[in-house]
């Protein structure tokens, strides 16, 4: 069945995941459409890292951060970094790229979504992200589209998705009004949203989130599909993401904290989904392990 390979990976530095391996595990992997996240690099350390594709780039606004990208074997026939409300900098978190799957347009992002800290104003600024993320689905997922957005999107949905979730429920990354946005992108078009633990509409907060709070968690379901969690069923993980420091790796202490969130359409043309963890430690050269997904043409 012929397909189109489209692999996601935030690869912490361009440029050091270029000196680590990236390129050998590139040159084996067969990827039509790569998304990065996380380059913190301009446009020749790209082209550099990536000789012979086409690549569309949002650099951040502050050098050395964040940063999205898209490399395609075939350009992109357009593309867009317009995310949210004007007030919001989204520089170097949000890139479209439009391409074709057979005779149908479709639209592919890499988006990364603010780590956060819980209490801090860096959890605001996830705050305004999120907020903005439904609204932009809600456009990209009308009249039956083909789309995908790809990426770290920093929010392990259910414990499933992070092996100590226990320990982590107060923290950026698993905290309950984070999994109540993801409840609503999820959540079956036009369904009532019932937010986890007593979070969902309207129990959210600013900087605690046990204010009421009216946010994009209120609302419809969206109907888009975690390829990922649909393709696995009910197992913990696979993890997209291991800490560098001590035995995490090992022990597959993990998150899965990377996803592609597909329309109804584009996710029943998944024909394999896989996380290409590295064989050991010493090979890994990025915190984060692709992603990879095939759809049908």
């Amino acid at each position: 069945m012929a397909h189109l390979r489209v692999a996601s990976v935030n690869v912490n530095g361009i440029r050091a995941a270029a000196r680590n391996g990236m390129s050998g595990w590139l040159d084996a992997a067969d990827v039509d459409i790569l998304t990065l996240q996380e380059v913190r690099a301009q446009d020749e350390h790209l082209e550099a890292a990536l000789p012979g594709w086409h690549i569309i780039h949002d650099e951040a606004t502050a050098k050395g951060r964040a940063g999205v990208a898209i490399a395609s074997r075939t350009p992109a026939l357009a593309h867009r970094t317009d995310f949210g409300p004007d007030d919001f900098d989204s520089k170097g978190r949000w890139i479209e790229g439009d391409f074709l799957l057979g005779d149908r347009p479709l639209t592919v992002v890499s988006a990364y979504v603010h780590s956060g800290e819980a209490e801090t104003p860096k959890q605001i600024e996830k705050w305004k992200f999120l907020d903005a993320f439904g609204p932009r689905l809600a456009e990209l997922g009308a009249d039956d589209a083909l789309a995908v957005v790809t990426g770290d999107l920093n929010v392990g949905h259910r414990p499933l998705d992070i092996k100590n979730w226990k320990g982590n429920v107060k923290k950026s990354g698993y905290l309950a009004r984070e999994r109540a946005y993801f409840d609503r992108f999820l959540t079956a078009a036009g369904e009532t949203v019932i937010g986890q633990e007593g979070i969902g509409r309207g129990m959210v907060g600013e900087l605690s989130d046990t204010r009421v709070h009216i946010s994009e968690t209120d609302g419809p379901g969206l109907g888009w599909v975690d390829v990922g969690r649909r393709f696995h069923g009910e197992v913990e993980g696979p993890y997209t993401w291991w800490s560098m420091r001590g035995q995490a790796f090992d022990n597959d202490t993990g998150w899965r904290i990377d996803y592609h969130l597909a329309t109804p359409p584009l996710a029943e043309r998944v024909v394999d989904y896989r996380v290409a963890r590295a064989a050991s430690y010493a090979e890994r050269w990025s915190d984060h392990a692709p992603v990879i997904v095939d759809y049908a043409i």
